[in-house]
C-alpha cells in the first residue's frame, strides 16, 4: 500500500512544533488519504504566524487579513494558482518540485491557538481540523454553499474521529 508523504516546514516561533504533533498529522493524512482513495503523493505543510499568513492571504487571494489555513493545490490549478504555489514553495524553501506533489497547506499557529481556546478544544484538535480541511481543499472539495460545506464538515469530523480527535 502506498502512503501520502508529509513534508513540513516551520516558519514561526510562537509554537514549538514537537514530534508528537507531526506524528498525529501523519496519522490524519494517512486516514484522510485512505478515506478519499488517494494512493500516494506528497503534501507540503508550512506552519506560519498571523503576519505570515496575512501576507500570503493578501498577496494571493486579495484578502487583507490573516486566516487560519490556506491550501494551494497542484492538480487542476489555474496558471495563477501555479505561480502562487511556486512562489510559496520558494518562500518555504521547498525546492525540487515533483509530479506527485498534491499541494501546499499553510497553517497559522496563532489562529489555531486562538480558535482552540474559542471552541474549547485542544490545540492538537484544531491543527488537525485545519490540516484535514486543507487536505480536502487540495483534493478539490470546497464549501461555497451549505451542501458542500456540510459534506466537507462531515468528512473532516469522520477522519478526526477515527484518529481520536473528537470534540
Amino acid at each position: 500500500m502506498h502512503t501520502v508523504k508529509l513534508e513540513w516546514n516551520n516558519e514561526q516561533e510562537r509554537l514549538p512544533i514537537e514530534p508528537p504533533l507531526i506524528e498525529l498529522l501523519e496519522r490524519i493524512l494517512q486516514e484522510a488519504a485512505r478515506t478519499e482513495g488517494v494512493d500516494g503523493g506528497e503534501v507540503a505543510l508550512t506552519f506560519v504566524d498571523d503576519a505570515g499568513i496575512h501576507e500570503l492571504n493578501r498577496e494571493y487571494r486579495g484578502i487583507d487579513r490573516p486566516t487560519d489555513v490556506l491550501s494551494f493545490a497542484m492538480r487542476e490549478s489555474t496558471d495563477e494558482e501555479m505561480d502562487i504555489l511556486y512562489e510559496v514553495e520558494e518562500d518555504a524553501e521547498l525546492a525540487g518540485l515533483d509530479d506527485d506533489l498534491l499541494g501546499d497547506i499553510i497553517i497559522s499557529t496563532e489562529r489555531a491557538q486562538a480558535q482552540a481556546e474559542e471552541y474549547g478544544h485542544s490545540l492538537e484538535r484544531e491543527i488537525g481540523f485545519l490540516f484535514v480541511h486543507g487536505f480536502l481543499h487540495l483534493l478539490g472539495y470546497d464549501h461555497q454553499d451549505e451542501k458542500s460545506e456540510r459534506e466537507m464538515m462531515d468528512k473532516q469530523e469522520a477522519v478526526l474521529g477515527r484518529v481520536g480527535l473528537i470534540r
